[in-house]
């Protein structure tokens, strides 16, 4: 019966986690596409920053109940990697999802008049031309093919979990503590974003696109979100599964094993007799 009631408060605290992340992500992205001028048009760094902190505090809200994974790509790297029981790997996932379209669902309630504000003074269609999708879900930026999106992504998630690998490894003596940790991953997010964010919005995981792009399609843009223009939707799902099983990898195959481990402290008892001697006479 515990262990019942903890996986359900386990599958509860992902589904929040990616709520929180979709509901101040999504939100700063309606505030950088939305209005004119944007707060954030020539200050994209905050754009990054605000995501950021969606994933810290998504962390220090949930991280205690269920370790906050809130991305199918790292759930995945966990069970590949660290133990994390493979049972769990398709809940987790599909409340991530879940998540995500709730995230959405709360965006479209706060900014829909300015949606429909922008699609008409843009004389844009949401079903036929995707008018403000780009506020919900990612697309290929400029000269950006889905193919090249693909790689993309995947190096992109790669680096992240290699990043969320080396700071929660246990045998990492420079990594952040428990409760400065979650800021770090924020601000690796956030690096990213900054620094290839324009390629395709910086997905990063698949829960953060499918979910409001489920939102979208059953809210009006229909097709512009499922399957989308050259039929994207797919990118941003395969693209984090992948990197992030080569990120993880790659940091348990090339750093991890050289991590200095720690000893457990030596007892008297079990040194030589001369040895101890030496102790008791100090």
């Amino acid at each position: 019966m515990f262990r019942n009631r903890q996986f359900i408060g386990e599958l509860i605290s992902e589904f929040v986690a990616v709520f929180i992340i979709i509901v101040i992500g999504d939100s700063v992205a309606a505030m950088y596409t939305l209005y004119d001028p944007s707060p954030y048009k020539t200050a994209y760094w905050g754009v990054c920053i605000v995501w950021g902190l969606g994933v810290t505090i998504a962390i220090y809200v949930t991280g205690a109940v269920s370790g906050t994974h809130a991305n199918p790509a790292v759930t995945l790297a966990l069970a590949l990697y660290r133990g994390f029981p493979w049972r769990k790997v398709l809940p987790y996932s599909a409340v991530q999802v879940l998540g995500g379209m709730a995230g959405a669902a709360i965006v479209y309630v706060l900014y829909a008049p300015v949606i429909d504000h922008f699609n008409q003074l843009h004389h844009l269609d949401r079903l036929h031309d995707g008018g403000a999708a780009g506020v919900f879900f990612t697309h290929p930026g400029d000269f950006v093919t889905p193919l090249h999106a693909l790689v993309d992504e995947a190096i992109l998630t790669a680096i992240l979990l290699f990043g969320i690998f080396a700071v929660t490894c246990e045998y990492n003596i420079q990594a952040p503590q428990a409760n400065s940790g979650a800021l770090i991953i924020g601000l690796l997010v956030a690096a990213l974003g900054g620094s290839a964010g324009y390629l395709e919005a910086w997905a990063l995981n698949p829960a953060r696109d499918l979910g409001p792009r489920l939102f979208c399609f059953l809210a009006g843009w229909g097709p512009s979100a499922l399957p989308s223009p050259g039929v994207f939707w797919w990118v941003p799902i395969m693209g984090p599964l992948l990197g992030g099983v080569v990120g993880a990898g790659a940091y348990q195959m090339l750093i991890r094993p050289y991590m200095p481990r720690r000893q457990p402290p030596v007892l008297v008892e079990t040194l030589p007799a001369s040895d101890a001697a030496i102790r008791r006479s100090s």
